[in-house]
């Protein structure tokens, strides 16, 4: 690890940054008393689900490579200890698996916002392989969707029908309904990336059946990895229907996408939001409401460390040269927008 003793530090006084310090202290002497041979119970559980749940927080509101160091030494120096350590039942241990799992997770989606990508496959590896042993209904397939997303944006698509699809069949019947809607929106993503139309749009039809059969009922909370899933579905959505070469459809998913989440929450998921509808908007010709959504893109970016927010602008300058060269005023204000933000990143 980079400069081990610092980041050793630098994970708790992250966490200090919001947690109250009493409780930091507490977490540090539980991992402590768990080196030492105390039996772990369901306390030292919630605070691994606390601190992950904080790191997520940050992640979205500031980008994945805000606190990364910090957070894979935390699964070093913590959670590994944790894992490793005795458990007052088999219930318990299996419990504190899925939480690390779900860490794991978290760690490959920073190292994939990072542009890491052969990092991040090795943490959700590693993710997937802490699911199966927890036994975790449907979390093994959870991590399997999010490999064949994960291939799917990389245009890699070989195998990300069969993990779509294995993920889906270890999930059926076993998760709440609204966690089935997530995988029901990968395998239509997946067939669509293959161009089976029909097959897509009936799992589209199959996520949102699934969302209106399940509100109300409570979610695991390695499902909420990316938010409310009604707002991941419908941002799903309209990567389907782009695919499917509908652009005007996907421009209108994803800016319902971005209007359904909380924007102080998810702030570099709606800005990619904005941009994927504002490049929807421009294949469609309409030139000044592609940049007023660029804009407003823009607006959630600031503050936000992330290796996608940066290609977004640029693939943005590069969509927008025509127009510039053609003196179109909104492309070159915006083109001054960009040179800034990146210099500023």
């Amino acid at each position: 690890m980079h400069r081990r003793r610092f980041l050793t530090a630098s994970a708790y006084s992250m966490a200090a940054t919001v947690l109250p310090l009493g409780y930091v202290e507490e977490m540090a002497e539980r991992t402590a008393a768990a080196r030492g041979g105390a039996a772990i119970g369901a306390a030292e559980i919630t605070a691994v689900r606390d601190v992950a749940r904080l790191f997520a927080e940050m992640d979205e509101r500031l980008g994945g490579q805000h606190g990364r160091a910090a957070f894979v030494q935390y699964l070093i120096a913590d959670v590994a200890p944790l894992c490793k350590a005795r458990f007052h039942n088999e219930d318990l241990r299996r419990q504190m698996l899925s939480v690390a799992s779900s860490a794991a997770h978290l760690a490959g989606w920073k190292a994939y916002d990072s542009g890491e990508q052969g990092l991040a496959q090795r943490y959700y590896l590693q993710s997937f392989a802490l699911a199966v042993e927890s036994g975790e209904p449907g979390q093994d397939g959870f991590v399997m969707r999010t490999m064949s997303q994960q291939g799917m944006k990389l245009h890699r698509p070989e195998h990300c029908l069969d993990l779509a699809a294995g993920g889906l069949a270890r999930a059926h019947d076993r998760v709440p309904a609204p966690a089935q809607a997530l995988f029901h929106i990968t395998h239509a993503h997946a067939l669509a990336k293959t161009g089976q139309r029909r097959q897509a749009v009936a799992e589209i039809e199959a996520a949102r059946a699934a969302l209106d059969t399940g509100r109300g009922e409570q979610i695991p909370f390695w499902a909420l990895a990316w938010g409310p899933p009604e707002a991941t579905v419908v941002s799903r959505t309209a990567k389907v229907f782009e695919d499917l070469g509908d652009h005007k459809r996907a421009g209108q998913y994803y800016a319902h996408a971005a209007a359904s989440r909380p924007v102080g929450t998810y702030a570099r998921i709606v800005a990619l939001d904005l941009v994927a509808a504002a490049e929807s908007q421009l294949k469609q010709g309409g030139i000044e409401e592609a940049c007023t959504t660029w804009n407003r893109a823009m607006d959630h970016m600031d503050g936000v460390r992330s290796v996608r927010t940066r290609k977004a602008v640029n693939r943005m300058r590069s969509d927008l040269a025509r127009f510039r060269s053609r003196g179109v005023r909104c492309a070159a204000e915006l083109e001054e927008r960009a040179v800034e933000f990146l210099a500023a990143a």
